[in-house]
């Protein structure tokens, strides 16, 4: 690997920004954290870091969405998960979070408030441009370190991922170092057909993505399930009302046109599951009403998606088919993980959401590889060097075997 790991810096008794990702689902009705995989998987990267005093930075959810918290429940988790104390501070870069950093001893952990508090850190910058925002310039004068984990990040060039490493000498952490070597190795020995299955909210990411996917010959089959195939219906004229998407024009526009381009690719839901009186009714995409709102695919869909998936060769799924947090709506995520684990092919299952969703129904084991990322991973399968693996690299050519 061309960047360097915790164990190339001797971190005793340094005061190490520690940059990981435990933006994990969120219950809509009683925002609670539904899902603890993400912050289960940097545990060891902590625990590597003993001596150090360690200062945890996260985002969780995005502006003006359900699952955009402050991180006091996260850091409840993690003390129980370390066995150790963990102090929350609900400050991101002022003079609170700043005191608290200065007080850490050896061994302490601090964990700071969600960084989406920051306005800088929802846009993303060039590395040095990032260097140069308020977040990273008053907290980087109270840093030694820093060890840089969030690989569900790794595709955002945001100030806490891309700005701190510049300014820092910054390693990857083991979550980072694991997921990098063990999808090498996966990319080596897959083999065609390549089947993508792809749901969830965060349409615009996927959509280039599935391009180059598709033109880097990793993507023979994409069978799409949740808004991401509702943007896709749209495109095909088969759901006529709005979405309610932010630029919706343009991204159905960008859904037709990969259709024009690449029409024997895309498999979309012929039937669905909706809501009615409080129960779920099944039916045809075509007796679709204008207000009826799609809550999980239905077993028609679920059929023909099973057998492009027996077939295959490789499978990536990414993101849930529906509601699946929600009761009698789970059927669509749980068919198609069952799907996946019982075929012979190898198997990524990506995303915090299935992730969680793969250990409820007990089907883990059965999988090749299960990453936490979601966008960054179907970035890092298209061959694009992903913004915090380039930051790594950089750092490494300043600090290796200083």
């Amino acid at each position: 690997m061309k960047f360097l790991t915790i164990d190339d810096f001797d971190l005793k008794g340094k005061t190490v920004f520690l940059r990981v990702d435990m933006n994990c689902p969120i219950d809509p009705e009683t925002l609670e954290i539904s899902g603890t995989k993400r912050i289960e998987e940097i545990v060891e990267t902590i625990n590597s870091l003993n001596n150090a005093k360690i200062v945890i930075a996260s985002h969780q959810g995005r502006v003006g969405n359900k699952d955009y918290t402050g991180m006091e429940k996260h850091a409840k988790v993690l003390e129980e998960l370390l066995g150790r104390k963990v102090v929350y501070v609900s400050d991101v870069m002022g003079s609170s979070a700043q005191s608290e950093i200065k007080k850490l001893n050896d061994g302490e952990i601090l964990l700071l408030d969600n960084l989406r508090l920051c306005a800088e850190e929802n846009y993303e910058f060039s590395a040095p441009n990032a260097a140069k925002t308020i977040m990273v310039k008053r907290l980087s004068k109270l840093l030694d370190y820093c060890v840089l984990d969030s690989f569900p990040s790794a595709h955002r060039s945001h100030p806490s991922i891309v700005g701190f490493p510049y300014v820092l000498p910054s390693c990857a952490g083991r979550l980072v170092e694991k997921e990098v070597k063990k999808l090498d190795e996966i990319m080596s020995v897959t083999k065609s057909p390549f089947v993508l299955v792809l749901g969830g909210k965060k349409v615009e990411d996927r959509l280039e993505a599935i391009r180059l996917l598709i033109e880097n010959g990793r993507a023979d089959h994409v069978l799409l399930t949740g808004l991401i195939g509702n943007v896709f219906l749209r495109a095909q004229g088969r759901i006529r009302s709005s979405l309610g998407i932010k630029r919706e024009d343009e991204i159905v526009a960008k859904a037709h046109t990969l259709i024009g381009e690449f029409p024997d690719v895309f498999s979309t839901p012929v039937d669905v599951a909706i809501e009615q009186n409080g129960k779920r009714v099944e039916l045809d995409i075509r007796e679709l009403n204008k207000d009826d709102a799609i809550y999980d695919l239905g077993p028609k869909t679920i059929e023909h998606y099973h057998k492009l998936i027996s077939g295959a060769g490789t499978v990536f799924i990414s993101g849930p088919a529906g509601f699946f947090e929600k009761k009698d709506y789970d059927f669509g995520t749980k068919a198609l993980l069952e799907a996946v684990s019982d075929s012979m092919a190898t198997t990524i299952v990506s995303g915090g959401h299935l992730s969680s969703a793969l250990k409820k129904f007990g089907l883990a084991e059965k999988i090749t590889h299960i990453s936490t990322a979601g966008g960054a991973l179907v970035r890092y399968l298209t061959g694009t060097k992903l913004p915090m693996i380039q930051a790594l690299e950089e750092s490494a050519k300043k600090y290796r075997a200083k």
